[in-house]
């Protein structure tokens, strides 16, 4: 049987894990042909860093597209994340059509901010066109700052926890039509995850894990790539989210055992064998 692939279109940061550095390792050890489209190479990112590079790849990602077209590549997921410009929203629209079959899962991680702040690469015009962007989506995996930006409301009025969260996931989901993965969703004291609609059941449910005192960078990119992951090897949507979510915790215990600087992201690559087939308990 053919390797399923994953068009993963991300930026790529040099140093610091996130984004393609995490999708490509990640997918791969789930048995998965990773087949990244970057948006933008930076030499690291931005999170932590200053002085950092970044090469827009726009004019690349047409010509990528047309000759994937030209090979009659057919693609298992599409999972979008960090866009490089304006420019490329309607590029990834465009590839999404051209490339989306009827096994094919469209995973969006709409990256626009965190803690209430938007991304200083990232314009309103950028933001806009990312909400237009995400309804193409079959899952979307927004923290709360990208589900304020989403919805156009004030993250300062947006419930943090308990049930606002289960309000904002089915706000989201476009009255059914798109399943919702609210990220960083705590609804336990001691415990975090995500708050998930799922547009084929109708349901909305909390999956909770024991929280890591200490916040990283590119844990987002790590839950996502291991969620677009576990779809395409034919999990459900709170089963992928469950696998993502301890994958995320145990990444997270073993830095903070090592004392790794916060802004290199967390130390996932000794623990890549927990998410091939059959080993471990994801």
């Amino acid at each position: 049987m053919t390797t399923p692939r994953v068009a993963a279109i991300h930026d790529m940061s040099g140093f610091g894990r996130c984004s393609l550095t995490v999708a490509i390792p990640i997918l791969s050890a789930m048995g998965l042909q990773c087949c990244p489209l970057p948006t933008a190479f930076l030499s690291t990112h931005t999170g932590g860093f200053t002085g950092f590079t970044f090469l827009d790849m726009t004019d690349e990602i047409p010509k990528v597209s047309a000759h994937w077209k030209s090979l009659n590549l057919r693609f298992q997921a599409i999972y979008s994340g960090f866009l490089g410009s304006e420019r490329q929203i309607g590029m990834v629209e465009d590839f999404i059509r051209d490339f989306r079959g009827p096994d094919t899962v469209v995973v969006i991680d709409p990256v626009m901010g965190d803690h209430g702040q938007v991304y200083q690469t990232y314009t309103p015009g950028m933001c806009r066109g990312t909400e237009r962007l995400a309804r193409h989506a079959d899952v979307i995996t927004p923290n709360l700052t990208e589900a304020a930006l989403l919805l156009d409301v004030p993250y300062e009025q947006l419930p943090k926890k308990g049930d606002g969260l289960r309000e904002i996931a089915e706000r989201l989901s476009l009255e059914g039509r798109r399943s919702v993965v609210l990220t960083g969703a705590s609804v336990e004291e001691g415990r975090t995850g995500a708050m998930c609609f799922d547009a084929k059941t109708g349901r909305t449910e909390a999956v909770q894990t024991r929280r890591v005192p200490r916040e990283f960078h590119g844990t987002g990119d790590v839950f996502s790539s291991v969620l677009t992951g576990a779809l395409v090897r034919g999990d459900d949507l709170l089963e992928a989210v469950r696998k993502a979510a301890e994958f995320v915790r145990l990444c997270g215990e073993r830095t903070v055992t090592y004392d790794i600087p916060v802004r290199e992201g967390v130390d996932f690559e000794p623990m890549l064998g927990l998410l091939a087939g059959g080993a471990g308990p994801l």
